[in-house]
């Protein structure tokens, strides 16, 4: 008895091959895409982070000026704050920097023409006295050794250095006024671009998706309480100290202090700068007196603090929070602050999904 045969499907080889040609399409559009946007994916991804910080500032904001106008001059005010906030303290910065410009040709002209004599300091030091005075003596007492050591900071070289930190600082002004404009569309159409993000997530990744975004919302504000808020609040209390130890411009370095407390063990430099400015007064005292209140300062915000605000966001042990801080930092720089412990977190909260659930495959597809 002959069977009837199965008669192949005409339609079923060309739309698999329209599939494959869509995939191979979008792949290659995208990655060409990414191509394009490469020099401008910091800034981007600065503006989706400052974005979801003051998330919920522009929600209360909004409430409170609803309509069309709102819609418009509430992301401009967010984002002129934002570029305020930046701005201002630099050009404090520069202003000082100015002011003190002076003072350091002066200082190096007398140095050029005298020499620089051992401070008194050194013959205080507990450790290697003799040792510190003998290279003083050798490398900076005398004018001859003094032009010697200063001819590095001139010349081709320091022209040299100089074009690199202009070029980068033009860079910086560059990707700075893009992330602004990003961050006012990313304000003015965030009820879209959320609900857009819903969509795609839960086609992609089903039920999980939410929970994945949700996390990593949660891990970006949970880090910029722990680093941003707690160094500002370390600089404003080093600052305070600066202030009453009498360290040469207490405000400037207290800023600066807050900056580099965002990153672990940043502050310490900072420490560091301040001792000298003071032992180049003589005040040894005080230089002691700055280091070990600041490694208080820093011990108390980074073993308690921290921990709570950033491990209690994400429900992420610090250890991890750590890594993915310094790993962050070390791959893709300031930027790494933030997505390195958003990473992490997502990381941590997937297997502990995938352990409960056993093979996870609600994380990674739709549901049928």
């Amino acid at each position: 008895m002959n069977l009837p045969q199965t008669q192949p499907d005409p339609a079923s080889p060309p739309e698999k091959g329209q599939s494959i040609a869509r995939i191979i399409l979008a792949s290659a559009l995208g990655l060409l895409g990414l191509w394009v946007i490469l020099s401008f994916l910091p800034a981007l991804v600065w503006a989706v982070i400052i974005a979801i910080a003051l998330d919920p500032l522009y929600l209360r904001l909004r409430a409170g000026y609803p309509g069309r106008t709102g819609r418009m001059l509430v992301p401009l005010a967010i984002t002129l704050l934002v570029a305020l906030v930046v701005l201002i303290p630099i050009a404090i910065g520069i202003a000082q920097a100015a002011r003190e410009a002076h003072e350091v040709a002066s200082w190096i002209a007398a140095a050029r023409a005298n020499g620089v004599a051992p401070p008194a300091w050194l013959d205080h030091l507990p450790i290697a006295s003799e040792t510190m005075k003998h290279w003083w003596q050798e490398n900076l007492a005398t004018p001859e050794s003094a032009t010697r050591q200063i001819s590095h900071l001139s010349g081709a070289a320091w022209n040299d250095r100089s074009r690199l930190i202009g070029s980068g600082v033009i860079h910086r002004v560059v990707i700075f006024s893009f992330t602004l404009i990003t961050l006012f569309f990313l304000l003015r159409d965030r009820d879209t671009i959320v609900a857009q993000a819903q969509r795609a997530g839960d086609r992609m990744f089903g039920p999980a998706g939410e929970r994945i975004g949700v996390q990593a919302i949660r891990s970006v504000r949970g880090t910029i309480d722990g680093l941003v808020l707690v160094g500002i609040g370390e600089g404003a209390v080093m600052a305070v100290v600066y202030v009453m130890l009498g360290v040469p411009h207490p405000l400037l370095l207290g800023a600066l202090t807050a900056v580099a407390a965002m990153i672990p063990f940043g502050a310490a430099l900072l420490f560091a700068v301040a001792a000298l400015l003071l032992l180049g007064q003589d005040a040894v005292g005080s230089a002691i007196a700055v280091v070990a209140i600041g490694l208080a300062v820093v011990g108390i915000a980074d073993h308690f603090i921290r921990p709570v605000l950033i491990g209690g966001a994400t429900r992420l042990p610090f250890i991890w929070v750590l890594i993915g801080i310094l790993g962050g930092v070390e791959t893709l720089g300031l930027l790494g602050l933030f997505v390195g412990p958003a990473t992490m977190a997502v990381l941590i909260m997937m297997w502990r999904e995938y352990v409960d659930h056993g093979d996870g495959a609600d994380m990674i597809a739709a549901e049928p």
